[in-house]
Protein backbone atom coordinates (compact mmCIF):
# COMPACT_ATOMS: atom_id res chain seq x y z
CA UNK A 1 0.00 0.00 0.00
CA UNK A 2 1.59 3.59 -0.80
CA UNK A 3 0.22 6.64 0.71
CA UNK A 4 -0.11 9.40 -2.64
CA UNK A 5 -2.16 12.28 -2.54
CA UNK A 6 -4.97 12.59 -4.83
CA UNK A 7 -4.62 15.64 -7.81
CA UNK A 8 -7.62 17.89 -9.07
CA UNK A 9 -8.45 16.99 -12.86
CA UNK A 10 -6.82 13.77 -12.74
CA UNK A 11 -9.18 10.44 -12.10
CA UNK A 12 -9.41 9.00 -8.79
CA UNK A 13 -9.06 5.17 -7.86
CA UNK A 14 -12.54 3.41 -8.47
CA UNK A 15 -14.53 2.61 -5.18
CA UNK A 16 -16.76 0.08 -4.59
CA UNK A 17 -18.44 -0.89 -0.96
CA UNK A 18 -21.59 -2.04 0.44
CA UNK A 19 -24.00 0.56 1.55
CA UNK A 20 -26.95 -0.67 4.46
CA UNK A 21 -29.81 -0.08 2.10
CA UNK A 22 -29.13 -0.16 -1.13
CA UNK A 23 -26.72 -3.09 -1.81
CA UNK A 24 -23.18 -2.23 -3.49
CA UNK A 25 -22.28 1.29 -4.37
CA UNK A 26 -19.55 2.12 -7.29
CA UNK A 27 -18.01 5.06 -8.00
CA UNK A 28 -18.15 4.75 -12.05
CA UNK A 29 -21.19 3.79 -11.74
CA UNK A 30 -22.68 7.09 -10.47
CA UNK A 31 -24.00 9.63 -12.53
CA UNK A 32 -24.55 12.73 -10.82
CA UNK A 33 -25.89 16.03 -12.18
CA UNK A 34 -22.77 18.22 -10.79
CA UNK A 35 -20.99 16.37 -8.48
CA UNK A 36 -20.33 12.96 -5.90
CA UNK A 37 -19.68 13.89 -2.71
CA UNK A 38 -17.80 10.84 -0.55
CA UNK A 39 -17.60 11.72 3.16
CA UNK A 40 -15.02 9.32 5.31
CA UNK A 41 -15.41 8.79 8.61
CA UNK A 42 -13.47 7.48 11.20
CA UNK A 43 -16.33 4.56 12.75
CA UNK A 44 -18.86 4.33 15.29
CA UNK A 45 -16.04 4.90 17.69
CA UNK A 46 -16.02 8.60 17.06
CA UNK A 47 -17.57 11.14 18.83
CA UNK A 48 -16.59 13.74 16.69
CA UNK A 49 -18.18 11.94 13.73
CA UNK A 50 -21.18 11.66 14.83
CA UNK A 51 -21.76 15.07 15.12
CA UNK A 52 -20.62 15.94 12.05
CA UNK A 53 -22.99 13.29 10.13
CA UNK A 54 -25.30 14.60 11.68
CA UNK A 55 -24.44 18.14 10.45
CA UNK A 56 -24.41 16.43 7.23
CA UNK A 57 -28.12 14.85 7.59
CA UNK A 58 -29.31 17.93 8.23
CA UNK A 59 -28.23 19.44 4.89
CA UNK A 60 -28.63 16.32 2.85
CA UNK A 61 -31.57 18.25 0.85
CA UNK A 62 -29.24 20.98 0.34
CA UNK A 63 -26.86 18.84 -1.53
CA UNK A 64 -29.34 16.86 -3.33
CA UNK A 65 -30.94 19.96 -4.52
CA UNK A 66 -27.70 21.18 -6.01
CA UNK A 67 -26.95 17.37 -8.01
CA UNK A 68 -24.53 15.94 -5.64
CA UNK A 69 -24.79 12.18 -4.62
CA UNK A 70 -23.36 11.77 -1.56
CA UNK A 71 -22.10 8.53 0.27
CA UNK A 72 -20.81 8.36 3.47
CA UNK A 73 -18.50 5.52 4.30
CA UNK A 74 -15.61 4.03 7.18
CA UNK A 75 -13.81 1.12 7.35
CA UNK A 76 -16.38 -0.31 10.15
CA UNK A 77 -18.28 -3.70 9.60
CA UNK A 78 -22.25 -3.64 8.60
CA UNK A 79 -23.21 -3.87 12.16
CA UNK A 80 -20.97 -0.72 13.37
CA UNK A 81 -22.33 1.07 9.93
CA UNK A 82 -25.84 0.00 11.74
CA UNK A 83 -25.55 1.31 14.73
CA UNK A 84 -24.17 4.71 13.49
CA UNK A 85 -27.56 5.11 11.45
CA UNK A 86 -29.55 4.33 13.89
CA UNK A 87 -27.84 5.88 17.18
CA UNK A 88 -26.96 8.82 15.88
CA UNK A 89 -29.86 9.14 13.12
CA UNK A 90 -28.43 9.15 10.41
CA UNK A 91 -31.57 7.72 8.00
CA UNK A 92 -31.18 10.83 5.50
CA UNK A 93 -27.92 9.27 4.49
CA UNK A 94 -26.62 6.70 2.13
CA UNK A 95 -24.22 4.75 4.38
CA UNK A 96 -21.78 2.42 3.49
CA UNK A 97 -19.03 0.25 5.54
CA UNK A 98 -16.23 -1.72 4.68
CA UNK A 99 -13.79 1.03 3.02
CA UNK A 100 -10.49 -1.59 3.01
CA UNK A 101 -7.16 -0.26 4.26
CA UNK A 102 -5.74 -0.74 0.48
CA UNK A 103 -8.58 1.71 -0.76
CA UNK A 104 -8.66 4.16 2.05
CA UNK A 105 -4.31 4.25 1.31
CA UNK A 106 -5.30 5.00 -2.89
CA UNK A 107 -7.71 7.65 -1.86
CA UNK A 108 -4.27 9.04 -0.38
CA UNK A 109 -6.27 8.89 3.31
CA UNK A 110 -4.25 8.25 6.81
CA UNK A 111 -4.77 5.33 9.47
CA UNK A 112 -4.53 5.00 12.58
CA UNK A 113 -4.12 2.63 15.34
CA UNK A 114 -6.65 2.06 18.06
CA UNK A 115 -5.94 2.88 21.53
CA UNK A 116 -9.22 1.53 23.60
CA UNK A 117 -12.04 2.78 24.57
CA UNK A 118 -13.44 6.30 23.52
CA UNK A 119 -14.99 8.39 25.42
CA UNK A 120 -18.25 7.07 24.13
CA UNK A 121 -17.43 3.91 25.88
CA UNK A 122 -16.78 2.64 22.16
CA UNK A 123 -13.46 0.19 21.24
CA UNK A 124 -11.23 2.01 18.40
CA UNK A 125 -11.00 -0.82 16.01
CA UNK A 126 -7.30 -2.03 15.93
CA UNK A 127 -6.58 0.08 12.65
CA UNK A 128 -9.10 3.03 11.34
CA UNK A 129 -9.42 5.29 8.47
CA UNK A 130 -9.10 9.13 9.22
CA UNK A 131 -11.78 10.98 7.94
CA UNK A 132 -11.75 12.70 4.23
CA UNK A 133 -13.77 14.19 2.18
CA UNK A 134 -13.76 14.83 -1.77
CA UNK A 135 -16.29 16.14 -4.82
CA UNK A 136 -15.83 13.92 -7.60
CA UNK A 137 -17.09 15.40 -11.19
CA UNK A 138 -19.42 13.14 -12.81
CA UNK A 139 -16.36 12.55 -15.34
CA UNK A 140 -14.81 11.06 -12.17
CA UNK A 141 -12.21 13.40 -11.41
CA UNK A 142 -11.15 15.20 -8.38
CA UNK A 143 -12.76 18.35 -7.98
CA UNK A 144 -11.90 19.03 -4.45
CA UNK A 145 -10.25 16.90 -1.49
CA UNK A 146 -9.37 17.06 2.13
CA UNK A 147 -7.93 14.42 4.15
CA UNK A 148 -7.12 14.78 7.97
CA UNK A 149 -4.87 13.04 10.06
CA UNK A 150 -7.11 13.93 13.01
CA UNK A 151 -10.83 14.11 13.66
CA UNK A 152 -10.69 17.69 14.15
CA UNK A 153 -11.25 21.04 11.68
CA UNK A 154 -13.55 19.19 9.20
CA UNK A 155 -14.42 21.07 6.04
CA UNK A 156 -18.19 22.46 7.38
CA UNK A 157 -21.11 21.51 5.13
CA UNK A 158 -21.88 25.07 4.86
CA UNK A 159 -18.86 25.80 3.43
CA UNK A 160 -18.98 23.15 1.11
CA UNK A 161 -22.16 24.72 -0.04
CA UNK A 162 -21.42 27.91 -0.61
CA UNK A 163 -18.46 27.08 -2.39
CA UNK A 164 -20.85 24.35 -4.55
CA UNK A 165 -22.68 27.34 -5.32
CA UNK A 166 -20.29 29.47 -5.95
CA UNK A 167 -18.33 27.16 -8.80
CA UNK A 168 -21.25 26.46 -10.45
CA UNK A 169 -22.52 29.71 -11.26
CA UNK A 170 -18.73 31.08 -12.17
CA UNK A 171 -17.49 27.58 -13.47
CA UNK A 172 -14.88 27.63 -11.17
CA UNK A 173 -12.03 25.38 -12.69
CA UNK A 174 -10.33 22.48 -9.79
CA UNK A 175 -7.20 24.19 -8.37
CA UNK A 176 -3.95 22.20 -7.37
CA UNK A 177 -3.65 20.42 -10.39
CA UNK A 178 -0.16 20.71 -11.15
CA UNK A 179 2.13 17.26 -11.12
CA UNK A 180 5.67 16.69 -9.75
CA UNK A 181 6.34 15.99 -13.34
CA UNK A 182 5.45 19.40 -14.26
CA UNK A 183 7.08 21.41 -12.06
CA UNK A 184 10.17 23.17 -12.77
CA UNK A 185 13.61 21.16 -12.58
CA UNK A 186 14.63 23.32 -9.35
CA UNK A 187 11.24 23.00 -7.32
CA UNK A 188 11.22 18.88 -7.52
Amino acid sequence: MTHTPLFPRQPVPDLTVETINYGPWTLSAREPENFTMIVVYRGYHCPICRGYLQALAARIDDFEARGVDVLVVSGDSHERAEKARSDWGLEALNIAYGMTLADARSWGLYISTGKGRTSIGVDEPDLFIEPGLFLIRPDGTLYFGSVQTMPFARPQFGDVLKAIDFVLANDYPARGEVLDRDLPDDEE
